[in-house]
């Protein structure tokens, strides 16, 4: 209807309007934003033994837990993504940014309304009006249509800036939102790898304590010939007791884990989640490629999030700074009115105005727009202080977990010739207590020994995967930042 109406404007009219949209994208006042810096680091620190290559390889894919090859894993992966009641909300306030950033958008066009109206009146035949009239009154009705206009002439470009900081607080939700998955898809295969790292515990301690039984009834056995004393009994009593409390533990902990799985993935800790593993042998962790530190600007949705956030602060600062300059405002209306209603389409009835061209110029405000800028640049420089802690925080978290794979792989290596030796001595505190070399005290110690032996193993195995996990999450997975949805109106 807008256009309909725009062609019976009068010529100077539209030449007007032309004009004043011509204007208004002269400049753009406040500084353009100037993205930051990344690492300066040439390489990670503790990378050597980590697969370094080119930046535009070291990537991992986009379902970055693929790499662990474990079905099971992915399948709570896709749940979580899908169900996670976490995911959900960061997918509304990327919605709440996305609307907002339409409705800061609606500022830089023109704003357009239709109205209607009927109308009765009857002015006083005792005015200053009735009485040039001769004494009489006006009465009838009113009939009128039309359509208004209003439009800020953005000459300054004060409202691009609006515009500019609310699209970059849109692509930090979106970023924020990225981050939010990658944490979730973190803990979620965090929580897995611990769980069948219990897995493998309690399959050790189930071994164990059928091993600790056996050794308590041939104990008991040979008290009943004669052949032992009650100590020995005692003993391989409490070691059978020890190793059951042991395996009771284990299934608490493996139990707190499940719980925590299963709120991660969305659904009630109160429903089995995993079954206990057939198979309880631990994977070797993947290799995780490793590229430079200035690629976590990149790789990371966090600190993408964070530039987003600085491009913003850096867009209220041209928005204060607009507040120094004037404002103009055009309005225009165009319509009909009449008092008869078959005469309202008539050109007789018809009405326009072009105008006022409003001027609003701040002389005087007690400082407070100058306040007001100080308060925006001040915001600014801590929004740039705390992208520089973010990423120096990035920096530590990958230098900390490329440092656990190396530490753990280094300690699972001493740790499987602790095993071997200690199964060896076993078999020899058995032989020799058999032949009445040794006492039984020999053999319980040996069974400690190994059992701690093989627990440890279990646990580092365990450690290894976390630590990758670790790393993958803080290389930023195989997050890459999307294209800015498109605006919701």
């Amino acid at each position: 209807m807008f256009d309909s109406l725009a062609k019976n404007l009068p010529r100077r009219a539209a030449l007007a309007m032309a004009a004043a949209v011509l204007v208004s994208g002269c400049s753009t006042i406040g500084p353009d934003f100037v993205a930051p810096k990344g690492a300066q680091e040439p390489a990670f620190r503790h990378a050597s033994e980590a697969p370094v290559v080119a930046n535009d390889m070291a990537r991992l894919p986009a379902n970055w837990w693929t790499v662990f090859n474990d079905a099971t894993l992915s399948e709570l992966e896709a749940r979580a993504l899908r169900d996670s009641p976490g995911a959900k909300a960061a997918g509304q306030r990327l919605l709440q940014a996305q609307a907002q950033l339409g409705v800061v958008r609606a500022g830089q066009a023109p704003n357009v309304s239709v109205n209607a109206g009927v109308s009765n009146s009857r002015t006083s035949a005792e005015t200053a009006q009735g009485l040039a009239l001769g004494g009489r009154s006006i009465e009838g009705n009113n009939y009128s249509v039309g359509a208004s206009l209003s439009y800020e002439l953005d000459i300054w470009g004060r409202v691009r800036r609006i515009v500019e900081a609310a699209d970059a607080q849109a692509l930090a939700a979106q970023d924020d939102r990225d981050a939010v998955l990658l944490m979730l898809t973190g803990q979620v295969a965090q929580s897995y790898w611990q769980l069948r790292g219990l897995d493998a515990e309690q399959a050790i301690l189930v071994d164990a304590l059928a091993a600790r039984r056996e050794a308590q009834e041939l104990i008991e056995a040979r008290f009943n010939a004669g052949l032992s004393n009650e100590l020995d009994v005692s003993r391989a009593r409490i070691e059978r007791a020890n190793a059951e409390a042991d395996l009771h533990e284990v299934q608490r902990q493996r139990n707190a884990v499940e719980h925590a799985l299963a709120a991660l993935v969305g659904v009630s800790p109160s429903t089995p989640l995993v079954a206990s593993a057939a198979k309880t042998a631990l994977p070797l962790p993947p290799a995780i490629p490793v590229g430079l530190p200035a690629s976590l600007l990149s790789q990371r949705p966090d600190l993408a999030a964070s530039v987003a956030n600085l491009k913003a602060a850096n867009a209220q600062v041209g928005v204060a700074e607009g507040m120094f300059y004037p404002s103009l405002t055009l309005t225009g209306n165009f319509g009909y009115a009449s008092e008869s209603l078959r005469d309202l389409a008539g050109g007789s009835a018809r009405q326009f105005s072009v105008g006022p061209l409003a001027l609003s110029l701040p002389v005087f405000d007690g400082g407070r727009n100058r306040a007001n800028l100080a308060l925006y640049k001040a915001r600014y420089e801590e929004a740039v202080a705390n992208h520089e802690n973010r990423l120096l925080t990035a920096l530590r978290e990958v230098e900390d977990a490329l440092s656990d794979v190396q530490g753990r792989q280094k300690q699972g290596d001493v740790q499987a010739q602790a095993q071997e030796a200690a199964a060896r001595a076993l078999l020899v505190a058995q032989a020799r207590y058999e032949r009445g070399v040794s006492t039984y005290l020999d053999v319980i110690d040996a069974q400690r020994s190994t059992l701690a032996a093989d627990r440890a193993a279990a646990q580092i195995r365990t450690q290894r995967l976390l630590a990758s996990v670790a790393v993958a999450r803080a290389l930023g997975g195989g997050w890459e930042q999307a294209p800015a949805l498109a605006t919701v109106r």
